[in-house]
């Protein structure tokens, strides 16, 4: 069995869906099934069993000697929540949770971390010095989640055989819809420029930056998918990875090429950055990615112009 967290989810339903369009078979999901509005996420997936997310420690517990493989992608991923308490049970606790049962039952795991760990990005965004997650200072309560499960995990003397960390950058792609505010820029310029033509874009709030020259490493869930799966297959070299596109671009970059797959004319305005984030808001981002290289995934990263290509028109454009 190969098990996913976060299953009805956006990046944990594109990885059941790319497990078993490779021929990989008896896959469990595990989430809270109770949201109605991620149930067509995981339409067409062939699965062995539905787990409920309260309920996992148990099925663990009594089929442990079935599980070949657990990706732990369910989390909670607001960047505007600030009530610690939540990420506190969700993003780590029960993490820890997960890493018990698989240290213990020799599972490897893939679980998932995030690029708002690092914060306003003084310390940089490498992930070869494993001292580096007891240095940043995350902007939110999730981000800081995830780095504190990330130092957790690095002091942990019961390890599984094999483990890894990804901090995900600004994913993008297909079963997002979900996400509402926490969904990606090129998902809500797609709206907007469908509803009203025009896209707001948030201005910027620092000299050094122009309005729309905030700068992301935005990476297409293809890739991220298959990062997974290359990791699943591989086994080794355990430890915490970048998974970005490697390449930052710009908010107008990705703007014009929603404008440009969607055959509408450009119009873009500048707001100002809410209130509620501005202070916590990262102006730039990029993936350092030798270390995924080093231990020998050679695939290219889609492009953003490839990537936006692609969702725009397989995927928005077709709903």
């Amino acid at each position: 069995m190969i098990v996913v967290t976060g299953a009805a989810g956006f990046i944990g339903s594109r990885l059941l869906a790319e497990l078993q369009q490779r021929g990989w078979a008896d896959l469990v999901a595990v989430d809270d099934f109770s949201r109605a509005d991620k149930a067509r996420n995981l339409e067409g997936i062939q699965l062995t069993a539905r787990v409920e997310r309260a309920a996992f420690m148990d099925w663990i517990d009594a089929n442990e000697h079935l599980v070949q493989f657990i990706f732990h992608l369910g989390a909670r991923t607001d960047t505007t929540e600030f009530d610690k308490s939540v990420f506190d049970e969700l993003n780590v606790r029960y993490s820890q949770q997960v890493w018990g049962r698989c240290a213990k039952y020799a599972i490897p795991l893939v679980y998932a971390s995030s690029a708002a760990t690092y914060g306003d990005g003084a310390w940089g965004y490498g992930d070869t010095d494993d001292a580096l997650p007891f240095k940043l200072k995350p902007l939110n309560p999730y981000g800081e989640s995830k780095n504190a499960f990330d130092k957790w995990a690095l002091q942990q003397e019961a390890k599984p055989f094999f483990w890894a960390g990804l901090k995900f950058f600004n994913v993008y792609g297909p079963n997002e819809y979900h996400k509402g505010r926490m969904a990606s820029v090129v998902f809500h310029a797609f709206n907007q420029i469908q509803a009203t033509g025009g896209m707001k874009l948030f201005r910027s709030h620092r000299p050094d930056y122009a309005d729309g020259g905030q700068l992301r490493d935005f990476v297409y869930v293809k890739d991220v998918c298959d990062v997974c799966i290359f990791l699943m297959e591989q086994r080794k070299h355990s430890g915490i990875y970048n998974l970005g596109s490697g390449k930052a671009r710009t908010f107008l970059d990705l703007a014009r090429n929603v404008f440009a797959n969607m055959g509408r004319p450009e119009r873009i305005e500048f707001i100002d950055t809410p209130a509620d984030i501005r202070d916590k808001y990262q102006y730039f981002t990029e993936a350092e990615m030798a270390k995924l290289r080093g231990i020998g995934y050679g695939k290219p990263f889609h492009t953003l112009e490839e990537g936006i290509a692609d969702y725009v028109g397989r995927f928005l454009l077709k709903r």
